[in-house]
């Protein structure tokens, strides 16, 4: 069978596309994030991608494999994704030992001929292993837990040579500078660029996923426009994150086996609330997609 037969997180978002929703690809930096996680999906019946950051192979190595066992064990389609990977040797490393579906191999801190060098070589070995893969074009400001923050480095938005240059690389999926941010916005909020966005997505043609990153303050409107716009894959933190975070600071003197319960269900709520939000409440479930 076909790479794209059988790579999960590519049958997900490739549905995803074809049925203009949107999927959520949520940060997970614990063992109670996934449990809220594949328990919310289960319940909205809802495709879904678990992230996790590079940080998290060596502050909690048996994370990912508690995650990919979750995965495999849902009654609905999840995947496994590495997001933010930027050590090409390690990259390799974890490609050949670990079970992620897809790799998002971030060399956007370098300079535009070596990221796409370095891009290409990376995504030759993740395919060879069934393992799919995201690039940054462009380079997004900001920094967030667990990636190299580019504050010292020039943004730059995506152009349509950019969209190009990556599809001769090979890449499976997407993520554009659009005026987007890693980490937080000031007072005025997110404001990208959706002429951009709806350009670059005209540009993909179909030849791949096309991938938001920097969502934290996203309204539910926006997130629809970039639906609208072409968007497939939802990179979130902080949008689903925080009403667990405000839960546990202001719970943290209860029993912990309160704190852990309650703070799950906290979580699970807000997940759904984003599931319908972004249009994959009830989508495709195991073995729909093609």
């Amino acid at each position: 069978m076909t790479r794209r037969a059988t790579n999960k997180t590519l049958q997900i978002l490739d549905a995803a596309e074809k049925g203009r929703y949107g999927v959520l690809a949520a940060i997970a930096y614990n063992v109670e994030h996934i449990t809220a996680f594949v328990r919310a999906a289960e319940n909205r019946k809802s495709p879904l991608i678990i992230q996790l950051f590079p940080s998290a192979l060596t502050q909690t190595p048996s994370l990912v494999h508690a995650a990919a066992a979750a995965a495999r064990a849902a009654s609905v389609p999840i995947s496994l994704h590495l997001d933010h990977a930027q050590d090409y040797d390690q990259i390799k490393e974890i490609a050949d030992t670990l079970p992620f579906d897809s790799i998002m191999v971030d060399m956007s801190h370098y300079e535009k001929e070596e990221n796409l060098e370095r891009t290409a070589s990376l995504r030759e070995y993740c395919h060879a292993r069934g393992i799919s893969t995201e690039a940054e074009t462009g380079r997004i400001e900001g920094g967030e837990d667990g990636i190299m923050d580019t504050g010292d480095l020039e943004g730059i938005l995506t152009s349509p040579e950019d969209v190009e240059d990556f599809i001769r690389a090979g890449v499976d999926y997407l993520a554009p500078s659009v005026g987007n941010l890693h980490g937080d916005y000031g007072p005025k909020g997110p404001q990208p660029d959706m002429d951009r966005l709806r350009g670059i997505f005209k540009a993909l043609n179909g030849r791949a996923r096309l991938v938001l990153h920097g969502t934290n303050d996203f309204s539910p409107e926006l997130s629809k426009a970039c639906i609208e716009a072409g968007v497939s894959k939802f990179n979130v933190n902080k949008l689903v994150l925080d009403p667990w975070y405000d839960y546990i600071r202001a719970n943290i003197n209860k029993p912990i086996t309160q704190v852990i319960d309650e703070g799950i269900e906290v979580l699970i709520q807000s997940m759904e609330r984003w599931m319908d939000i972004m249009g994959s409440s009830g989508k495709p479930s195991k073995g729909e997609h093609t």
